[in-house]
């Protein structure tokens, strides 16, 4: 009997935690402040379970993106004259995302983005 409930309560985390996992495709535009300037970028963005691909469309000229999502974790990676990651959380109503952003390692900032 504890075993059927324990494999249950197993089930029901496992599909409450599918509740939670973000769908991010779709437009993105965002708000940057760095070290180095601010910003206003646009991310298209298309997701298929974790994996993120998309462009982005801002400062730093135009790029193909990569990235992942877990959860409400997003993270974005491109390549412009540096290496850029941004990292952050997706709200719980999938409309808007907030989190760091690092330019190579030669700014820092943050960014808000909301979902067009």
């Amino acid at each position: 009997m504890h075993f059927r409930t324990a494999r249950s309560l197993l089930s029901l985390i496992f599909f409450a935690a599918s509740l939670f996992a973000a769908d991010i495709t779709g437009t993105w535009h965002a708000e940057v402040e760095t070290d180095a300037g601010n910003g206003s970028p646009t991310f298209k963005l298309q997701q298929t379970g974790e994996k993120l691909t998309g462009t982005y469309s801002g400062a730093l000229g135009d790029a193909k993106i990569t990235g992942t999502v877990k959860g409400s974790d997003v993270v974005i990676e491109f390549e412009a004259q540096v290496p850029v990651t941004y990292q952050g959380k997706v709200s719980e109503d999938g409309k808007s995302m907030t989190g760091a952003v690092d330019l190579g390692g030669q700014a820092k900032g943050t960014f808000k983005a909301t979902k067009q």
